[in-house]
């Protein structure tokens, strides 16, 4: 009981890191931290393009990374969702049907 009552409670402290209310669907979190990013808008079409390189980030082309679409959720009133210290985005994969929150590092957004 202990371990999923400081599991909810660590969960509970990202969202609320960012302003994120849970709603209709629960997601997975994934850390990407380690990545560099940039997103190309906050909507429903726009992207989040990230790589382990710095130099692979390009304000909207990347080379060597990965790019995963915004997941525009109709019952959420927006999908990125910025932090002091961190940004969550929800996304889209478009693999195997798989949608999650990502966490990034502020410090590493690329304009």
């Amino acid at each position: 009981m202990e371990i999923l009552d400081k599991y909810n409670d660590v969960r509970q402290q990202l969202f609320d890191a960012v302003g994120y209310v849970e709603g209709w669907r629960v997601l997975p979190v994934d850390d990407a931290r380690d990545y560099f990013w940039h997103l190309t808008g906050e909507g429903y079409g726009d992207a989040v393009l990230f790589a382990k390189e710095v130099g692979n980030v390009h304000n909207g082309t990347m080379q060597d990374g990965y790019c995963n679409e915004i997941y525009t959720q109709r019952h959420l009133p927006r999908w990125v969702y910025r932090g002091n210290e961190l940004t969550m985005i929800v996304v889209d994969t478009n693999v195997d049907g798989n949608k999650l929150i990502q966490f990034f590092d502020n410090t590493k957004e690329v304009e």
